[in-house]
């Protein structure tokens, strides 16, 4: 492994993930770590999207601004934690998370749940980056 480089690990003896994620990530000595809050599907002027991709598209974006202001992107998150209230709900998160993921695929967890402080809100995302070198 390259000083600055992730690696990846998906052992043969444990099953192939089941999305676009791997199972394990290895982070190089020194990297700086970033741990955000869950984000909510709610935009800054207090609307809540009645869907769930319009929410989760809201969570991504969130974490895109505090990546940002961190001096990092997409490509340096390495764990991704996504709670849902609706096991249907599952398809349409994953498909949003796909489009904000860069590779090497981070770690994912995906959590139904009961419910959030609001009926209202679907999903939280949050994340951990890692910035090398």
């Amino acid at each position: 492994m390259a000083p600055s480089e992730k690696q990846v690990f998906n052992p043969p003896s444990v099953r192939k993930p089941f999305g676009h994620y791997n199972h394990g990530l290895l982070v190089p000595p020194g990297a700086s770590l970033l741990v955000t809050s869950g984000q909510l599907g709610i935009a800054p002027d207090d609307t809540i999207p009645p869907d769930v991709t319009a929410q989760a598209e809201l969570c991504f974006e969130a974490i895109r601004a505090i990546l940002d202001e961190a001096g990092m992107t997409f490509a340096d998150v390495i764990r991704i934690s996504a709670f849902v209230t609706k096991r249907e709900d599952f398809a349409a998160y994953m498909a949003v998370r796909d489009r904000y993921t860069a590779e090497p695929r981070p770690v994912s967890t995906l959590i139904i749940v009961s419910g959030f402080t609001r009926p209202e809100f679907l999903v939280e995302v949050e994340v951990t980056a890692a910035r090398m070198g």
